[in-house]
């Protein structure tokens, strides 16, 4: 079915044979995301991995990505955060008296920013909460309707709808932060301190600069590309993760029986352990 909404045609598919034809035999043609005015202004005119255009700089960070941020050395290094903070995140649940209602949805969404922020930044990051806000308004700005979007010719629009303004101002705070985090991880390293985690191992930010200073993995990569990369990890590793838990908690809620299932199977699990 094709949807021509403003300037953009639009088309929509609900069988699985056209499906496996867009994205299996004739995926090439339809591999690019749009790039829209809120993308290429919060992602650094897109240059992060989620809405680049497909060719070498994206496989170049994609190769990064597999290899050496999310590999399986450096997402067990990651183990005691995640521990430490589900710990914390159960803590504050159990702090609540029976007849007080709780906000869980805005609990996993802390967790999972926080979890994603100590790895990502080790212990260098400044003012964590008013990040965190930050993170929030980039959400409901990137994910919400704007004109503008369907007719990308029409410059007029972006300035009088006031959505480009906004989105320059919350990228301007998110940008002073990123920056931040980043000269301090480039100073500590030309001090000697190569490690910034919180184990004493690299975070993210660690690894970049050293394929930064290694280039072994194509063109430069630039401190532009850097701070792409990390938001990308900020933004998708709370956002998709929190989405996901509390889709499962809601759930589990409306099946109760379905809940006493996977309370005793963790019970069992556990065998007496205290600490998940």
């Amino acid at each position: 079915m094709h949807l021509r909404l403003g300037n953009i045609s639009t088309i929509v598919i609900s069988s699985s044979e056209m499906a496996k034809e867009i994205m299996k035999t004739q995926d090439l043609h339809f591999v690019d995301r749009p790039q829209i005015m809120s993308t290429s202004i919060i992602f650094y005119d897109c240059t992060d991995i989620g809405f680049t255009s497909y060719g070498d700089y994206w496989r170049n960070m994609r190769k990064v990505c597999v290899l050496e941020l999310l590999s399986t050395k450096m997402v067990k290094s990651f183990a005691s955060i995640r521990q430490e903070e589900i710990s914390n995140l159960i803590s504050s649940l159990r702090s609540n008296t029976p007849d007080s209602l709780t906000n869980l949805s805005n609990k996993i969404f802390w967790f999972t920013n926080t979890v994603t922020c100590r790895s990502v930044s080790g212990k260098i990051i400044h003012d964590r909460n008013k990040f965190i806000i930050l993170i929030k308004d980039v959400f409901s700005l990137i994910g919400g309707f704007d004109l503008t979007d369907l007719f990308p010719s029409q410059k007029w629009l972006h300035n009088i709808s006031g959505m480009k303004y906004k989105l320059s101002k919350a990228h301007s705070k998110v940008d002073e932060i990123l920056e931040q985090i980043v000269n301090d991880h480039r100073d500590n390293r030309a001090k000697g301190t190569k490690y910034n985690g919180e184990s004493g191992n690299e975070d993210f930010v660690d690894a970049l600069l050293r394929v930064m200073e290694s280039e072994e993995f194509g063109p430069p990569i630039t401190n532009q590309n850097i701070k792409a990369v990390i938001l990308d990890m900020f933004l998708a590793g709370t956002e998709t993760t929190s989405t996901t838990l509390i889709w499962a908690f809601l759930e589990l809620m409306k099946n109760p029986r379905v809940m006493e299932k996977a309370q005793l199977e963790v019970r069992e699990r556990l065998n007496g352990e205290k600490n998940i």
